[in-house]
Order: C-alpha cells, then structure tokens, then sequence
C-alpha cells in the first residue's frame, strides 16, 4: 500500500458520481454523492449482490446523464478485507474507477467512545474519497491490486505456511497427550507408529487405554495427510519453477544465493517481489521494518519496528536473515553483524536491520542488479551503524511543567 501523494485522479470532479461501499456479510451499504442532486444518498443491497451494486450504479449515472447532458465517471472504493479484490475486478471491468483504501489509515475521530455504525463509517469513506481525488497529499493509503495471476500463484506458499502449522500442532497434540501417561513420542511422523504405540507401557507397566489409543491413532492419521499435502506442494512447486513465467524465474534467481531454497523463494517472490518498489522506505514499510517514531514536545522515543506491513513477508525475512547468517558467516554483511552485536543487548532490532538488507538486497539480484543489490546493502549497513553501534543518547532533559521525567528503557 502506499500514501495518496499523487496527483489528483479526478482533474475535474464536479461531474463525478463518488461512491463508498461499506461491505458486510449480511449486507452492502452504499453511500454515494451524484452532482445533479449534491448531496448524499444511501443505499443498501443483500451481501454478494454484486449484480444489485452494478445496476444501482448504472441507474444513478443514466439520471445523472439526463441532468448534466453528459455522461459522469464513476468512482467507488471500498475497505481490503475479507471480500478481496474480487469485487475491485468486477467495477473496473464495468468502467467503474476503484480504489482499495487500507481500513488501517482512514482517519477517524480520537474520542476514548467514539459512535460507531454503517452509516457514519460509509459517510467517512465517502469524504475520504473525495479528499483524495482532489488530490489531497497522504489523505489514505491505496492497495496496489495484484493480478490474478500472481494471487493464484501465492495460495502455494500460504497454504504450505498452514500446513506447517498444522503439523507441528499435531505433533505437539501427540507428545502432550503421551506425556499425561508418563510416555515420550518416539516419531510420530513414521507411518509404522501406530504398531510401535501398541507396543509402549506406562511407568507401573500398563498398556495404554483404549480411549487414548484411539484419539493418538486418529492424531497421527491427520499428521500423515497433512504430510502428504506439504510433499504434494513441494513437488507442485518444482514442475512451477519450469515455466517460464516472470515469478517462476525471479524464484530460481533467489534460490541461487547460498541460505535461500525453494520455500523461502516462493514466500518472498509471492509477497514482496511481484511489486514495484521505488526506494528503500518502501520495502521497510511493507515488509513492518519501519521504524515508529514517538516525538512531541520534550519526548523523543523509538517505539520499535511498525509491524504494519505483510507479516508473512516480514516473518520470511527475518528467518532469511538468521539463515543467512547461519550459511554465510564470512560475508562480509554477517561479519558486520557478529562484530557489531556480540553480547549486546536489543539483538531484535539488530536482526530486523539485518532483514531489511536482506530483503533489498534479495530484491535487486531477482531483477538482475547485482550492483544495486551491493550498493543497497552496503547503504542499510552504513546507515545502521550510524544510528545504532556510533549512536549516543543525548543527555537527559528536565521535563516540561505537569509532567514527569522520561524513564530509561
């Protein structure tokens, strides 16, 4: 996502019809300015009635068309959710401009209990869209919609992270369940396991109940089907990386550098790489490695990285980080790191400095800058070592009147 600091999308909007469609489960409510009546109108349809939406919007725009004399642009927006960009896809294909609003940066009041329901939200997103066509700088952040193609191509990675997940939640559901009965594990992963159970005694001698037998067995027959489910995604993920698509080759470049396989590959080309990043705060923004600033007055505070970005590219790159570290140790990046960060203390934010170079850098050698990739890892390490290793505190202030003294973290 990125801030509305662009030119206006809409020179001339006086005879544009807005729309803000607050959507829901059980229902569309739709809240739209038109220019013959210059005020707002509400409307609402089923949830799912996207063949409602498309003939409301077609009925406000033939009347608008018969008081004008012309025929008015549409603009809609909506809040990312739960229903996607499926219907992003459908208005533009309807000549419907859209736009996806980040729900995270639309401004709302600051009241301690703040009146919330369908209809003051659709009216906020209304002023928000037109603030923003007026061009507006930073009024809200915008979703950049991928292609179809590259969100089928991502259900891969995310559903083998699932899967992952659910196996080691079997996994431990099997040794906890034992370790009621004084047993350890063994391998539950072996398809053989159920006779190797058969065969286990408790601490006074005693075979295990009949019960326990049954909910282990049922435990262990889920673990092998998910097993199987993550070898079929992997082998999947191979005959993939054939095509000669540019994911497909951007994913073997990746896995060219020594610590990156296919998973990981697979992850950050998903969820990083199919954008287009124009400078180095805009990977440490989606990817949550920004930093979050606190400064007012006499305060001034580092509240820690943003966490506000993709959290399945941020985990990525902070594995990819340890990764490589681990089978890279004489680079010259993890020499810096070993050299700079032994025995000190906030190793976190080190590390999150340390994916972000990563990241950039992984992000260039994808598109074949071997250069830019040096340069841009050789800046992030500069930069943290001005404001981490030389950076010194500056010396404690007295406190402005009715407050008390900042207390060292």
């Amino acid at each position: 996502m990125h801030a509305s600091n662009t030119c206006p999308l809409i020179a001339d909007h006086n005879g544009t019809i807005f729309v803000a469609i607050e959507l829901s489960l059980k229902g569309w409510l739709m809240t739209l300015r038109s220019p013959e009546r210059g005020r707002i109108s509400r409307y609402r349809v089923n949830g799912g009635d996207h063949a409602g939406l498309l003939k409301l919007i077609e009925d406000v725009r033939a009347r608008a068309a018969r008081v004008l004399g012309q025929v008015p642009a549409v603009v809609s927006c909506y809040e990312a959710g739960y229903d996607g960009f499926w219907l992003h896809r459908l208005l533009s294909a309807a000549g419907v401009t859209n736009l996806v609003f980040d729900a995270a940066s639309v401004p709302v009041e600051q009241r301690g209990r703040r009146a919330k329901t369908d209809r003051i939200d659709g009216e906020l997103l209304l002023r928000t869209l037109m603030a923003h066509c007026r061009g507006e700088p930073r009024v809200v952040r915008v979703a950049r919609v991928p292609s179809r193609e590259v969100e089928d191509a991502r259900r891969a990675s995310r559903e083998r992270d699932r899967l992952i997940q659910e196996r080691t939640a079997h996994i431990n559901r099997i040794k906890g369940l034992l370790r009621t009965v004084g047993l350890a594990a063994g391998n539950p992963r072996r398809r053989d396991w159920p006779r190797w159970l058969a065969e286990q005694r408790d601490p006074e001698g005693r075979a295990i109940g009949a019960g326990l037998r049954r909910e282990l067995e049922h435990e262990h027959a889920r673990l092998l089907l998910v097993g199987e489910q993550v070898a079929e995604l992997e082998q999947e993920g191979a005959l993939c990386e054939e095509a000669a698509t540019p994911l497909a080759k951007q994913k073997i470049a990746l896995q060219r550098l020594k610590s990156l396989g296919a998973a990981f590959a697979g992850t950050l080309v998903g969820e990083v790489f199919y954008k287009d990043f124009d400078n180095r705060r805009q990977v440490a923004s989606y990817i949550g490695l920004a930093p979050s600033p606190w400064q007012s007055g006499g305060l001034d505070r580092e509240q820690g990285i943003s966490k506000a970005g993709n959290p399945r590219a941020r985990r990525a790159a902070i594995e990819a980080a340890w990764l490589w570290l681990r089978h890279q140790p004489e680079s010259a990046l993890s020499r810096w790191f070993e050299q700079r960060t032994a025995g000190a203390s906030k190793r976190r934010r080190r590390i999150a400095i340390v994916a972000f170079c990563a990241v950039w850098a992984a992000w260039e050698y994808s598109n074949g800058q071997a250069m830019w990739a040096t340069i841009a890892a050789g800046m992030a390490a500069y930069g943290a070592w001005v404001f981490l290793v030389t950076y010194k505190a500056p010396a404690e202030t007295s406190a402005e009147p009715g407050q008390a003294p900042d207390k060292k973290e």
